[in-house]
């Protein structure tokens, strides 16, 4: 049997022309023999070959095959039908769109309730971390200053790695604090006036015994009389000592490190260059990853647990701003932001 042709967009839309297969339905219903639908659909094929397309129950009434009257009783039950078919599918449609909201609220409950777990062991076990660290501090001080007795020479340079050590754990635990922050949102700023200049020089400072045990030089540069950026003085200061840290680690002898500050608009733009190995565009969004580093295989040049960055990021977001890479393999990284300008109220 002949498919009954798609109806034209510039014929009346009718409610016949919303109900799929009808001559089928007058056959089922015995209103219509086998030969009398194939008589119909002849002629409706016919008429439109001629330019004239008509629906089908119009060729069947033109064939005096059917009255009108049980033609759109026909008509109006298939409707009926097809209405109630549609109601049950959207009633089973809402039910399953319910379902499926109720499963994920509930996979949502219970992610949360695992990262609030996780933050939870990651914050206790920072401080619990501490109170063994700040033992150590306290008697590694005794023998720097020689409190508990002489020391020699070589003892004096065992002390000095003791302090290097608890310096970079002291560190780390720091980190895993600020990891425990699952989004920039969560990160508590004390906005203060800041000195991006007098921000320089304490980064510089901090990271001055590496960059020189590297080889690498560090620089700055900013515009007299820099106005003062709104931000979390400590944080900020973290941040930005970070991204020096990691151009000094991931530079080479002779290399550079240069930090730079200018106003731009009602923003200073700051920005950390280095001359080093650079990162490759498609590894770009994993230094953001944490507990990751580009080279993770067990003979890396450089160490660290692989957080810095993320919690960079994190923190340079906290103030509304966006951390910025530019990077070539072999020539080098700028990573840049910008802050407000620090407004008085």
């Amino acid at each position: 049997m002949k498919q009954q042709k798609p109806w034209s967009a510039s014929a009346s839309l009718t409610p016949e022309a919303l109900v799929p297969r009808l001559g089928d339905s007058l056959v089922e219903k015995g209103l219509l023999t086998r030969e009398d639908l194939k008589s119909g659909l002849v002629h409706q094929a016919t008429r439109a070959s001629a330019g004239q397309p008509i629906l089908l129950g119009q060729a069947l009434m033109e064939l005096e095959l059917i009255d009108r009257k049980t033609l759109d009783r026909a008509v109006t039950e298939q409707i009926s039908q097809l209405q109630e078919a549609l109601r049950q599918s959207n009633l089973f449609l809402e039910q399953r769109v319910e379902e499926r909201t109720g499963e994920l609220q509930e996979a949502l409950d219970k992610l949360t309730e695992l990262n609030r777990l996780k933050n939870d062991f990651i914050s206790n076990v920072s401080h619990e971390l501490r109170t063994p660290l700040a033992h150590m501090v306290g008697y590694i001080d005794l023998l720097s200053v020689e409190a508990l007795g002489s020391l020699t020479e070589e003892q004096r340079s065992a002390v000095k790695v003791l302090e290097k050590s608890y310096r970079r754990l002291g560190s780390l635990i720091d980190n895993l604090l600020f990891l425990s922050f699952d989004s920039a949102a969560s990160l508590q700023l004390e906005p203060t006036p800041t000195q991006i200049e007098e921000l320089f020089s304490h980064v510089i400072e901090q990271n001055q015994n590496k960059a020189d045990a590297e080889k690498v030089t560090l620089s700055r540069k900013f515009p007299a009389n820099l106005p003062e950026a709104q931000a979390d003085n400590n944080k900020l200061e973290w941040a930005v000592g970070e991204l020096v840290d990691n151009a000094v680690k991931f530079n080479t002898a002779g290399g550079r490190v240069h930090l730079t500050a200018e106003l731009a608009g009602k923003r200073i733009e700051v920005c950390v260059a280095d001359t080093g190995v650079g990162i490759p565009f498609e590894k770009m969004e994993e230094i953001f990853e944490p507990f990751h580093q580009l080279d993770g295989s067990s003979t890396r040049r450089v160490g660290g647990a692989g957080i810095g960055l993320t919690l960079t990021k994190r923190i340079i977001e906290a103030h509304g701003s966006k951390l910025r890479v530019d990077s070539r393999p072999g020539k080098g990284t700028r990573m840049s932001f910008s802050l407000p300008l620090y407004e008085k109220r």
